[in-house]
Formats: structure tokens, C-alpha cells, sequence
């Protein structure tokens, strides 16, 4: 049987609903999974008509009936209180109460092995914080519903892979975070992930430095040399292939034309700004640590286009192609 996989609305005044419809529509699709998603019924049959799809909701109780077709979107009610006062692009209680108790229900799912792999449409942070969750995301919320595993922020665009020490944190703050412990355990993940889900034997992994020049011996910074290279240092020893810290001015053309297969940044805008630039819109946020495949798009709730049909389904398709081959693979 196609593997089950799980999709979150998102922030359902966001582009959540139209990306999902749009996706799900695809032909491509169908062939590889069996989609359903989590979320209020009555929201995805107003937005089929505002959009003029095809697809015609069919509301899902018992997950092994579910079945692939261009015809129907498999839909796990979560009824949304208030979902009449909805307004596209303001962000509300009832709204983050609903995409909170997507994800939760979405989880607990994975969790109990009862889908393949779980598939996030975005989220908005306030939405969040006004449902009364103190993550700031998705990374930090589905660690702690794991029970706290170490977790990190992967991301797959292109020819680029890109794994972060550190997620949304002030760059004041970032040469306090990244520690000897937590740069070994960021190394150790993605030497777990390419081989278990990439199926690549001996992972080339290359380590940024977080200074210019990775500190050019300590002229512009001690961190390089005491923090991250003792880290490379330990991650060898035990076996992984791992090199650095390099700077980071030219390690991305280096594994842009095939030198490793996957790098290790010190913060959020070091990894995907490259990234992005070379993929954005088809890229994949992969939250690895977890016990359960987690994929989601490249980009947020775009509230500036929420309610105009004009959204980019191209990052939740690829999110859910590679959902797939990561269930194959495990």
C-alpha cells in the first residue's frame, strides 16, 4: 500500500488551505501517497469553491480507508470555533487554537506510527503565541510533543542541504548558543539523517565557521577555534566525516558543485539565505531528531496574497515528494 501522509492546514487565514487544495490537486501526487488532512472541513469546502477546484471534500474518520484520487480531499475534521469570524491575513485565537490542535492531533499520529510521515503548511508565530503555545514554531512545538528530543532545522533545495545550529535567535545572541555539545550533537543528526533517509553510506559533511575567513586563526574571533573546531574534532573520532570549520564565503560554492553532501551553519541566515536563493519555493524545512518524519514548505503564511488564489503550491508539492521517499527509505 502507498504510505499514509498526514498534512497540517497551516494557519488557516494564511495560504495554508489554498496550497493544500492546489497540491493536492496535482496528478503527481496521487501515484505516490495516500494525503489526508488535518483540518476543518467546513474551511476546505469554501475554499474549493473560491477557488473553482474539482476536488470534492470527503471527511475521513478511519485513517486505513484512506484512499488516493484527483477527485476527493481526504479531510480529519477539526472543527474551528468562530470559523464564520475568519478573516484572510488577521491573526487570531480561534485560528492559532486550530492550527495548534492540527499539529498536536498530527503528531500524536506520527507518534503512534498511524501515518508515514507528517506534512506542515505554515504557520503565523502570533497565531501561535494567541492560542497561548510558547514555541516559537514548529521545530520547538513538535520537539516538545516528542518529549525533548535534541531537534534541529534542515533544509533541501537544489544541490544544497543545510542543517542549523541555531534557529530564530537575534544574531547578538548566536556566539553564546552555539556551544561545543550542541554543534557535535547538529553534526551527529545529519550523519544520521543522510544515512538513514538520503541513503548516502559516508556523508561528506562540512562545518561552517561563524567568523569571516572561519576566524583566520583568531584575528577576527575566538569562537572557530574553541568552539567549533573541538566539536569537527570529536564528531571524527567517532567516525563521521566531517570537515571544518571552513569559511563560510566559499564552502557553499563548494558543496553547491558536489564537494559534500551537507552543511552545518552556525545560524539561521547562514544556511538559507544560499539556499533560498537557489531554491526558494522549492525547497524543504526537514525537522530531523524527531521520532517521525516531519517535512514542510520553504516559506510562511504569505498574508500579503492570503485569499487572492494566487499562491505557490511548488514547496508543499516538493514537501511531500520528499516525505515519501524519506518513508520509502526508513
Amino acid at each position: 500500500m502507498k504510505p499514509i501522509i498526514g498534512i497540517t492546514m497551516g494557519d488557516p487565514v494564511g495560504i495554508g488551505p489554498e496550497i493544500i487544495i492546489k497540491a493536492l490537486s496535482r496528478a503527481g501526487i496521487h501515484p505516490l501517497c495516500r494525503p489526508f488532512v488535518l483540518g476543518d472541513s467546513r474551511l476546505f469546502s469554501n475554499s474549493v469553491v473560491q477557488l473553482r477546484s474539482p476536488l470534492k471534500v470527503r471527511v475521513v474518520s478511519d485513517l486505513r480507508k484512506v484512499r488516493s484520487s484527483r477527485k476527493f480531499l481526504n479531510v480529519l475534521d477539526l472543527p474551528i470555533q468562530d470559523l464564520d469570524q475568519l478573516q484572510p491575513s488577521v491573526p487570531n485565537k480561534s485560528a492559532g487554537v486550530a492550527m495548534l490542535a492540527a499539529i498536536t492531533r498530527g503528531a500524536e499520529l506520527a507518534i503512534n506510527g498511524e501515518i508515514a510521515a507528517l506534512v506542515t503548511a505554515p504557520i503565523h508565530k502570533e497565531a501561535l503565541r494567541l492560542a497561548g503555545s510558547p514555541h516559537p514554531g514548529h521545530t520547538e512545538l513538535l520537539a516538545d510533543l516528542s518529549g525533548g528530543p535534541p531537534v534541529r532545522m534542515m533544509l533541501v533545495g537544489g544541490k544544497l542541504r543545510v542543517i542549523l545550529v541555531t534557529t530564530h535567535a537575534p544574531l547578538s545572541e548566536v556566539p553564546k548558543l552555539i556551544t561545543t555539545p550542541k554543534i557535535l550533537t547538529t553534526i551527529e543528526l545529519a550523519d544520521r539523517t543522510m544515512k538513514k533517509y538520503f541513503g548516502i553510506r559516508r556523508p561528506r559533511i562540512a562545518v561552517a565557521g561563524l567568523n569571516p575567513h572561519a576566524g583566520e586563526g583568531g584575528l577576527f574571533g575566538q569562537e572557530d577555534q574553541t568552539l567549533i573546531r573541538p566539536a569537527v574534532e570529536q564528531a571524527r573520532a567517532g567516525g563521521i566525516q566531517a570537515v571544518g570549520p571552513l569559511p563560510p564565503d566559499s564552502l557553499f560554492h563548494q558543496a553547491y558543485r558536489g564537494d559534500y553532501d551537507i552543511v552545518v551553519v552556525m545560524y539561521h541566515d547562514q544556511g538559507l539565505i544560499p539556499l533560498k536563493m537557489l531554491s526558494f519555493g522549492r525547497a524543504v524545512n526537514i525537522t530531523v531528531g524527531l521520532p517521525f518524519i516531519r517535512t514542510s514548505v520553504d516559506h510562511g503564511t504569505a498574508y500579503d496574497i492570503a485569499g487572492k488564489g494566487i499562491a505557490d503550491p511548488s514547496s508543499l508539492i516538493a514537501a511531500i515528494e520528499l516525505s515519501v521517499k524519506m518513508a520509502k527509505a526508513n
